[in-house]
């Protein structure tokens, strides 16, 4: 499992533009969720390798400003698991692109079910039918 875990784990880079910001000058939150998001996505496609719909989002902090022209690099991993659903832990690390100090900026954790062809959702199996047990 932990094997499988490490695998999913997804990472995304970027910098942040101008046209990213709110009116403080500041990465907006929407934006920043939706990037989270998208890794959250990736990552728990990748630990199921089934279809998936994120189905709540949690613990939402927004810890430190992350200004115009800053990396931000958004990396996400299973931490848990049950028969129906798995929650990816998402955490942004912002770094000024002048210095190699990186500071955690947002977290937040998703919520992911696994779902069939009619947008159902389905109890969640690995290959050969074998169950994940909840931690």
């Amino acid at each position: 499992m932990d094997e499988r875990i490490r695998r999913s784990k997804t990472t995304q880079t970027r910098i942040i533009f101008p046209e990213s910001l709110n009116d403080h000058d500041t990465l907006f939150g929407g934006i920043a969720l939706k990037w989270m998001d998208e890794v959250a996505y990736i990552t728990a496609t990748r630990f199921l390798r089934k279809e998936t719909v994120t189905v709540a989002v949690e613990s939402i902090k927004f810890l430190l400003p992350v200004n115009k022209g800053s990396i931000i690099e958004i990396t996400g991993k299973v931490t848990e698991m049950g028969s129906v659903k798995i929650k990816v832990q998402v955490l942004g690390m912002v770094e000024d692109k002048n210095s190699d100090k990186q500071e955690k900026a947002i977290e937040a954790n998703f919520w992911f079910a696994a779902i069939d062809e009619n947008q159902n959702p389905i109890r969640i199996t690995l290959s050969e039918n074998q169950n994940i047990e909840k931690n």
